[in-house]
């Protein structure tokens, strides 16, 4: 069965609203093995809103909706859907008592303008939205259902994992669906795609191969689905063996999140600390790290030696290195990465020093030059060069992988 996600907002549209409703929905679907094939974002507009869920209705077995709830004049949803489904509207008692409950928790008195938010097409089934006031719809149409949701993240998502997904999976057949993500380095998609084409071209039908470029990265995506679910576990298996052997020159890892998630796990797999020197990335890598539940358990902190004379009062940097070498290069960045273990009193600790740009380049030390160092407790440390030109964003996302990359490679080898 195929489910379209419809997002209403105009703050999508136009950029003001990342539209992260979607991923969200589209995740969790795909966890219970049910397949989204189509993503639409629309204004909050009734012509668009009733011309989209009719165009839908034509293709999709499920159609799910989010945003146009609220108690705003913009916000037309329901009454669009209930023109849709030729019904009247009427007040529902346990929506107006939710209203109440949580007008009175907050200390709110209930305007007439709230309690519109009880009026609700007669012939939906109603959702309780236990964290918000927008109460979801459910109808059904010919087999297929039409549900609609509040477009607040927070609300849509408890809304989505209390009530829709069980609603979803009473009224349809899931397939079976299982992903294995491979994240590769060093190797270019088009690259790549020529060494496995054998590979792809040999796949079942069942099994698709995604290309998913990121900042320095690529993964591979096997997906397979169908109804036979050990039979498709076991074949996944096997053609993910196959693959490795093509592509262990490049190979990173599989995929649990991001590269930060397995620095994470080995780490803790070999009870060892982290702490990190960072200049150009502004402190980027420490964000990442400490965005995963438990990071305290391994990593220490980090100094965001950005200037100069961070580099050589807090860290100890020599300055004659700065002035002779650059605070670009290698031997400034082996010295913060080994300052940094010692400072920090770690078993590791991976350091970054580059020119970002737009501006600052030299011909010899061109915009995106980075040097990125990781040192051990014992003094031993190992530094590479690279040029991530692009925008600022992009290269230090890129470097910050490559510190990954370079830290778990590094850990592997035992040092």
């Amino acid at each position: 069965m195929d489910i379209e996600i419809i997002n209403i907002g105009d703050e999508l549209l136009i950029g003001q609203v990342v539209n992260t409703n979607a991923s969200f929905m589209s995740e969790e679907l795909n966890k219970v093995g049910l397949n989204v094939n189509r993503v639409t974002t629309i204004a909050d507009d009734a012509n668009e809103i009733e011309l989209s869920v009719l165009n839908a209705l034509e293709h999709a077995d499920c159609i799910l909706i989010t945003g146009g709830l609220g108690p705003t004049k913009d916000d037309i949803t329901k009454y669009t859907l209930a023109k849709i489904f030729e019904s009247e509207m009427e007040e529902d008692e346990n929506v107006l008592a939710n209203i109440k409950r949580i007008f009175d928790h907050r200390g709110y008195t209930l305007t007439p303008t709230n309690r519109l938010q009880a009026l609700v097409p007669k012939k939906c089934r109603v959702i309780e939205n236990l964290v918000g006031t927008a109460p979801g719809m459910c109808f059904e149409k010919e087999g297929k259902l039409i549900i609609s949701m509040p477009g607040v993240p927070f609300e849509m998502k408890a809304m989505m994992q209390r009530h829709v997904i069980p609603i979803l999976l009473s009224h349809y057949k899931p397939s079976a669906i299982f992903h294995k993500t491979i994240i590769t380095q060093g190797v270019g998609e088009s690259f790549l795609s020529d060494m496995i084409e054998e590979f792809e071209l040999a796949l079942p039908k069942y099994i698709k191969l995604a290309y998913l470029p990121a900042a320095n990265l690529l993964r591979l995506r096997l997906s397979a689905r169908g109804e036979d679910e050990k039979a498709i576990k076991q074949e996944l298996d096997n053609q993910v063996e196959k693959l490795m052997p093509l592509i262990k020159d490049y190979f990173i890892g599989f995929d649990e999140g991001d590269l930060s998630v397995l620095v994470s796990k080995l780490l803790l797999e070999k009870n060892k600390t982290l702490s990190t020197v960072e200049s150009c990335t502004g402190g980027n890598i420490a964000h990442t790290i400490t965005l995963n539940a438990g990071s305290s358990e391994y990593y220490k902190g980090t100094i965001v030696s950005y200037a100069n004379q961070v580099k050589t009062e807090l860290l100890g940097v020599k300055e004659e290195s700065i002035q002779n070498q650059g605070a670009v290069s290698k031997e400034v960045a082996e010295q913060m990465a080994l300052q940094g273990v010692k400072k920090l009193n770690t078993d590791y600790c991976v350091s970054t020093t580059g020119i970002a740009g737009p501006s600052g380049g030299s011909d010899e030390k061109p915009v995106g030059t980075v040097w990125i160092a990781v040192a051990n407790a014992k003094g031993e440390c190992l530094s590479k060069q690279f040029n991530f030109y692009s925008s600022r964003e992009n290269f230090i996302n890129r470097t910050t992988n490559q510190a990954f990359a370079m830290l778990l490679s590094w850990i592997k080898e035992g040092k």
